[in-house]
């Protein structure tokens, strides 16, 4: 009896843990707007956050417009990781609507090469997010150290 009543503790402490998480992702994507409102960075490129194992904090809102020398997010066709670059040139129209061009700050040339055969600019549906922030990570400096 004893043991059925660690088992049912057990379980219900894991369904506990499970649930809040599940909970806390969903407030963030209400408070950003945003699907993916957490990445991690798979390297250090950029360099206004430190590198790899790097959370960056996305934001999606329409009134934080997209602007030349914000970092976004974006994802392109055919490609499952996503890309955090630069944004160097913004077209945008009254209605919300824009297309921007981006580049990685360590590349010598925009991103146009990245982007699928005959697509020259990022349009507003394939940006993830906008970097609102970022959160350093201790676990991957002490293996690279």
């Amino acid at each position: 009896m004893d043991q059925r009543r660690e088992i049912i503790n057990l379980v219900l402490k894991c369904a506990l843990i499970c649930s809040t998480i599940i909970i806390v992702w969903k407030t963030l994507i209400l408070l950003t707007n945003c699907a993916s409102p957490m990445i991690i960075s798979l390297n250090g490129e950029q360099p206004d956050f430190r590198g790899l194992g790097d959370i960056l904090v996305l934001t999606n809102y329409d009134s934080a417009s997209v602007q030349a020398r914000d970092l976004v997010v974006f994802r392109i066709e055919g490609r499952d990781i996503p890309i955090v670059h630069r944004v160097i040139k913004v077209r945008a129209k009254k209605d919300g609507y824009f297309k921007i061009l981006t580049k990685g700050d360590m590349n010598v040339v925009d991103d146009r090469g990245l982007y699928p055969s005959g697509q020259l600019w990022i349009e507003k549906k394939d940006v993830i997010g906008k970097v609102y922030g970022y959160v350093q990570s201790a676990i991957f400096r002490f293996s690279y150290c």
